[in-house]
């Protein structure tokens, strides 16, 4: 008996790595996800703007998404920017979702560039783009993306 369980016991530390890469898959890891948006809108003292934009994740996922800025501060001007986000600290594509804390310094006349850094917990987002408009000032606030 001692040789047949001494199998049985080989055979399920034989399976084992198995069994673990098959559940380290199932629960995913990090993946990268990648946002072209367009965004437009205006600020004096008060900022808004808004948007759409369609997220694709690394592992096949896709998500169109609304955009909207909220903030205040030191700020005027009117624009319109199209770019690209991306995302890092996501595991699946709803974790995009959701009101990120926004503070950023701007300027441009005419043809602008704009690149901006937001966070929401674990989860940072990476916004460039290029647009056209004129602005300047300091301001702070929330970007929120939904379905």
């Amino acid at each position: 008996m001692p040789v047949a369980r001494n199998l049985v016991l080989a055979a399920l530390l034989a399976g084992a790595p198995l069994v673990y890469a098959g559940s380290a898959h199932a629960a995913g890891g990090e993946i990268s996800c990648k946002m072209h948006f367009e965004i437009h809108g205006w600020s004096a003292f008060y900022k808004t703007a808004s948007g759409s934009g369609d997220v694709s994740c690394s592992n096949g996922q896709h998500m169109r998404v609304q955009l909207r800025s909220k903030g205040g501060g030191l700020t005027f001007g009117k624009s319109s920017i199209d770019g690209v986000g991306k995302f890092s600290g996501i595991f699946k594509i709803d974790e995009i979702l959701g009101t990120y804390a926004v503070g950023e310094a701007h300027a441009g006349a005419a043809r602008s560039a704009r690149g901006t850094v937001m966070t929401k917990g674990n989860v940072s987002l990476a916004l460039s783009g290029t647009g056209k408009g004129w602005n300047l000032g300091v301001d702070f606030g929330k970007f929120t993306i939904s379905r």
